[in-house]
C-alpha cells in the first residue's frame, strides 16, 4: 500500500482529519489546523490527486481511504483517535469508526451524508464529467453557487465574484474527477447503526450541495449522535472558520 501524503501537527490526543471531495487537507482544514493542533496531535492525509499524493489510476473506494487514514495514525503512534470528517470525509470517518470501533473515541461530521440521493448523485456526476471534459471554467460556475451560501455570495461585488470563480477553476485538484465519482456512489448507511462513538453532526444550514436533510439523516442513524448547525453554505472553512473550529474543539474536549 503506497502511503498518501500526510500532514502532522501539534501534540496531545490523536485527531485524524478526513477532507472532502475536490478538496485537500490544506484546502478544507487549513484555516483551523493550528487551532486544532493546540490540544491534539492532528494527522491528516491527502487523497489521490490532491496535495502531494499522486492521482489514482483506478476508481477510489472508501475502504482504501479509511485504510490510509488508519495507516497514517499507526505511523504516528496513535493507538486511539477522534476523527473529524468533512463532506465525503464524513463517510471516510464513519467507515473507519465502523471498522475500528475500539480505536475511535469521538467523531465530528460536518456536511456529511449517508448515501447520495438522486439530486446529489446527478450533481456529483456533472462535477466529475465537467472536470474530465476540461471545461473547468463551467465547472467552477456550477460549483460556486451551490458551495457558497446566498448571503456570502451576495456580499461580493460582481468583480469579486468573478475572481472567486476564476480562483476555483484554477485550483481544482487533479483528482477532482475521481473524488466526485466516489462521492456519487459512496454509501455508509449500513455502517451507521453500529457506530457507537459519541458523535457531533454539524449541519451546514445553507448548504445546497449536501443539503441539510442529509445531515439530519446522519444524526438520526447514529446511535450516539447530537446535531448542531452552523450558518454557512458547504464551505465553513471559508465562511465561518472560527465558529467551526470552536464547535469541533469544544466537542472533543468533553470528557
Amino acid at each position: 500500500m503506497t502511503a498518501y501524503a500526510r500532514t502532522v501537527r501539534g501534540s496531545g490526543p490523536g485527531l485524524l482529519l478526513a477532507h472532502g471531495a475536490g478538496g485537500g487537507v490544506e484546502a478544507n482544514f487549513g484555516p483551523i489546523l493550528d487551532g486544532l493542533a493546540q490540544d491534539h496531535t492532528v494527522v491528516a492525509i491527502d487523497y489521490p490527486g490532491t496535495g502531494a499524493t499522486p492521482r489514482s489510476d483506478r476508481p477510489l473506494e472508501l475502504d482504501d481511504l479509511s485504510d490510509q487514514l488508519v495507516a497514517a495514525a499507526d505511523a504516528e503512534g496513535l493507538d486511539t483517535f477522534a476523527i473529524a470528517g468533512y463532506s465525503l470525509g464524513g463517510l471516510v470517518a464513519m467507515r473507519t469508526a465502523a471498522r475500528h470501533p475500539e480505536r475511535v473515541t469521538r467523531l465530528v461530521l460536518t456536511a456529511a451524508y449517508l448515501r447520495p440521493d438522486h439530486r446529489f448523485r446527478l450533481a456529483a456526476e456533472v462535477w466529475r464529467d465537467l472536470y474530465r471534459s476540461g471545461d473547468h471554467a463551467t465547472l467552477a460556475r456550477t460549483l460556486v453557487p451551490i458551495n457558497f451560501s446566498a448571503p456570502a455570495l451576495d456580499a461580493l461585488s460582481a468583480e469579486e465574484l468573478e475572481s472567486v470563480i476564476d480562483g476555483a477553476a484554477a485550483t481544482l485538484p487533479p483528482g477532482s474527477a475521481e473524488h466526485a465519482d466516489l462521492a456519487s456512489r459512496a454509501d455508509v448507511s449500513a455502517d451507521a447503526p453500529g457506530i457507537t462513538a459519541p458523535t457531533l453532526v454539524i449541519s451546514t444550514a445553507y448548504d445546497r450541495l449536501v443539503e441539510p436533510h442529509h445531515h439530519r439523516a446522519v444524526a438520526a442513524a447514529l446511535p450516539n449522535a447530537e446535531l448542531t448547525e452552523i450558518a454557512t453554505g458547504h464551505l465553513p472553512f471559508i465562511e465561518r472558520p472560527d465558529e467551526w473550529r470552536k464547535l469541533i474543539s469544544d466537542f472533543l474536549s468533553i470528557g
